[in-house]
């Protein structure tokens, strides 16, 4: 097994181009941590072009890939305004620079969240409510074949340009989609030959077992994102009513070793199907946005208290790293020489 470790902004709650964090101070933070590449977020944060090429560069620090949602099955308009997004997401992957092909960024194809599935993720597990493995989940309408059809056409229309572009190209099952379950993801992938991210902790809430997902998919797995994740957490908030997001803030994606997923075995089962390529750590954050109605002085406390929690995620990203390599036994990248670095905190616009 050959394998690099990543991290991705997703794990401080950046989910827009324009989020305040610097994205130099992220990138230091990764690398300092132990990390060999980054996820790139949303599209734009991180520059495009030469200017995302040289500031990964800057950091010592590869792509590891990113995500790209579109809206597969739907009016012909809406697919291919979404194709055109796709492309962009492409000329930034291919503009920067790959030492090792197994290393190259894979577009993570997946689906815009929908809004009921969004207000109810995943399975519920309780002690009266048992896992289903349906197509849609409980209480969920199924896909006609037609539709599952037109669905996976586009999918497959998805994956072909990203291949003509010298990019291989994986599908995302994630909480909140089109795409939920283990039972979807077989369909999907019976009727397309787009390879698989296996995202454990999405996966575990879905009523899947990542380990039993490697045995299952194989070679067909071509990126891998390690979360763990909280089934009690998650139907605590079911219960309650809440949101994907609800789950997120609740701490429904512990650090790793913090919650279910059973990290070794996951990484034995990569290693005995003899998986190469990025493990990108996840730990889904709430999204941190900026709050321009409020008071000077409210802003003020909300940037002491995003300090607080910037801390706290760093510390969390730094441990994240340091089990994954105990676990493979592979020591930090020698780090390239550089000037001290700043804290990381929030930046704010002066009033």
């Amino acid at each position: 097994m050959r394998v690099r470790i990543a991290n991705a902004p997703v794990s401080y709650g950046i989910y827009r181009p324009d989020h305040p964090l610097p994205p130099d101070r992220l990138l230091a933070a990764f690398r300092d941590h132990g990390y060999r590449g980054t996820d790139s977020g949303p599209i734009g944060y991180l520059g495009e072009g030469k200017a995302l090429a040289r500031r990964l560069a800057r950091h010592g620090l590869s792509l590891a890939g990113g995500w790209a949602d579109l809206r597969y099955g739907a009016e012909p308009a809406a697919f291919a305004a979404d194709l055109r997004a796709l492309d962009r997401a492409l000329d930034a992957f291919t503009a920067v620079p790959v030492d090792d092909a197994l290393f190259a960024p894979r577009p993570t194809l997946a689906c815009p969240a929908d809004p009921e599935r969004f207000a109810a993720p995943g399975m519920p597990f309780g002690p009266d409510r048992l896992p289903s493995d349906r197509p849609d989940g409980p209480g969920r309408p199924g896909r006609s074949d037609q539709e599952w059809g037109d669905f996976a056409a586009d999918v497959q229309r998805a994956a072909d340009r990203c291949r003509e572009r010298g990019l291989e190209p994986v599908f995302h099952p994630h909480l909140g989609t089109a795409v939920e379950t283990p039972e979807e993801t077989r369909r999907l992938l019976s009727r397309t030959d787009v390879s698989l991210c296996l995202d454990t902790g999405h996966w575990w809430l879905a009523g899947g077992d990542p380990v039993a997902a490697v045995a299952e998919f194989g070679p067909r797995i071509r990126q891998v994102h390690l979360k763990d994740a909280d089934r009690a957490v998650h139907e605590r908030v079911r219960r309650a009513g809440g949101d994907l997001w609800s789950v997120v803030a609740a701490g429904g994606f512990p650090a790793l070793g913090e919650g279910d997923i059973d990290l070794p075995a996951v990484l034995a089962a990569l290693r005995a199907a003899d998986y190469g390529g990025w493990l990108v750590v996840e730990q889904d954050a709430p999204p941190h946005d900026q709050d321009p109605g409020r008071s000077p002085g409210h802003e003020q406390g909300r940037d002491a208290d995003m300090d607080m929690d910037q801390g706290r995620i760093a510390a969390q990203q730094k441990a994240n790293s340091a089990l994954l390599r105990s676990l493979l036994r592979d020591p930090p990248p020698v780090a390239p020489h550089r000037t001290p670095p700043e804290p990381l905190r929030q930046e704010r616009p002066h009033s």
